[in-house]
């Protein structure tokens, strides 16, 4: 390699010199491959590996500052890819969607206010049933300080989920970190149907097995009475904020529940909705207990709770697990997004078209669009000074010229292309507001 050659720039670069170092060493001028550049100079690789040792002494320090400049680079790039992505989502979103919350206010309201406040509540009644539950010994009331201690652990995932979900986007997920409210509620699916069903149907089968009388139920029945309150003022909060929430995107409260667009709160109403049943489900079995002086209908309770925690837990293990999979929109929706594309005068056909709902309120976009070049070329030359654009093809009288002439109207051209491309981008984001990402493939 001693004849190979090596430019100014990669010397610099490589070999971590400065120009100053170059100029000491043997100059080489060499003929440009381009026939439009003129001729430049390079360096012998050897003269340059040799000025390096001595700048830096060693093969080893020089290893050493290129792995520093290399991780300086990298947390460079980072910054100006977080600092770029930002100024993007303002400027095209401004006025369509809010600036990112900051942790600290994001569970003041929504989704957030709402997991708090279950977090509270649940945290109390667990406390409150453990000590019916010693006082008692009854297996149903066991099943509820399960089920409220389950639903604690679970929304406690949930705060951390949604905490997550508001992270900036970095060059490892560009596409931010939305989906950890989807994945926080599929592991609180999971914990519901192993912690919340699977106890219950345990101790009731234990209760079966091995009945054990019940001591008094006063004090049982206060504590569920008073659980009974405090779990339907959650679910009624719950059901406001997915009311509102489905109002604003114009869907019914069934199908903004089933699509799971806020999962978090989805949780929340399902597992407040589990927890009012599963109270009375509970107090209806002590009593007949009470009465009959049976604990096999304790037992039974304490089974049945434990099944409606089960349905609870598969629910939201395939609407999350459906969620997290990428989702087509509504048909209606894409057709609208189809539509736009299709009669617009630059896109002669579209074709593979795709619109995925990447959960919380995102939609990714994505097409083949064959272009009309000759609507593009039109768009171009309207912008032109015809009587200069047909002097300067007047002027056209050799090969080179010809060229020229063309690389530079050619390049214009496509440059009209890519702001048809923008044009189009914003005005599917501007017919649904939910679309966040759009790509365009140009046939």
């Amino acid at each position: 390699m001693k004849n190979n050659f090596i430019t100014g720039v990669r010397a610099i670069n490589e070999f971590c010199l400065k120009s100053s170092d170059l100029d000491q060493l043997r100059k080489i001028r060499r003929r440009s491959p381009h026939d439009d550049t003129e001729a430049f100079t390079v360096f012998l690789r050897t003269d340059v590996e040799a000025k390096s040792l001595e700048v830096w002494g060693s093969p080893e320090a020089l290893a050493r500052e290129r792995k520093r400049r290399k991780e300086a680079e990298i947390e460079y790039r980072e910054n100006l890819f977080r600092n770029q992505r930002l100024l993007k989502e303002y400027k095209d979103f401004l006025g369509e969607t809010k600036p990112r919350s900051s942790t600290s206010t994001m569970f003041l309201s929504g989704p957030g206010k709402v997991v708090m406040v279950a977090i509270c509540i649940n945290g109390l009644n667990f406390f409150f049933k453990l000590l019916a539950w010693v006082y008692t010994g009854s297996a149903s009331m066991f099943s509820e300080a399960i089920h409220s201690l389950a639903d604690t652990c679970n929304q406690a995932l949930l705060a951390l989920g949604i905490s997550q979900s508001v992270r900036t986007p970095d060059p490892s997920h560009p596409y931010g970190f939305t989906n950890m409210r989807y994945i926080a509620s599929l592991i609180s699916g999971v914990g519901i149907f192993m912690m919340g069903a699977g106890l219950s149907w345990y101790h009731g089968i234990i209760g079966l097995m091995n009945p054990q009388p019940i001591e008094s139920l006063l004090w049982a029945y206060c504590i569920l009475a008073g659980s009974l309150v405090s779990e339907g003022a959650t679910l009624l909060v719950a059901i406001n904020e997915i009311r509102r929430s489905a109002r604003a995107r114009d869907v019914s409260f069934y199908q903004y529940v089933m699509q799971a667009r806020d999962p978090s709160t989805n949780v929340v109403l399902l597992e407040d909705t589990a927890a009012v049943l599963g109270v009375t489900l509970a107090a209806t079995c002590m009593g007949l207990t009470s009465l009959t002086g049976n604990p096999y209908y304790d037992s039974l309770g304490s089974l049945g709770v434990g099944t409606l925690l089960g349905a609870v837990s598969a629910f939201l293990i395939y609407t999350n697990t459906e969620a997290l999979l990428g989702r087509s929109i509504q048909p209606d929706q894409l057709q609208k997004l189809t539509e736009l594309l299709e009669s617009d005068p630059a896109v002669r056909a579209i074709h593979d078209v795709k619109a995925t709902d990447m959960g919380m309120s995102k939609v990714r976009f994505k097409a083949e669009v064959d272009f009309d070049g000759r609507v593009v070329t039109r768009s171009y030359l309207e912008k032109q000074d015809i009587e200069q654009l047909l002097q300067e093809i007047q002027q056209v009288t050799t090969p080179e010229e010809l060229e020229n002439f063309m690389l530079k109207h050619g390049e214009n051209i496509i440059d009209t292309l890519g702001a048809e491309v923008d044009r189009l981008e914003k005005e599917l984001k501007k017919l649904n507001p939910e679309v966040r990402h759009v790509d365009l493939e140009i046939l």
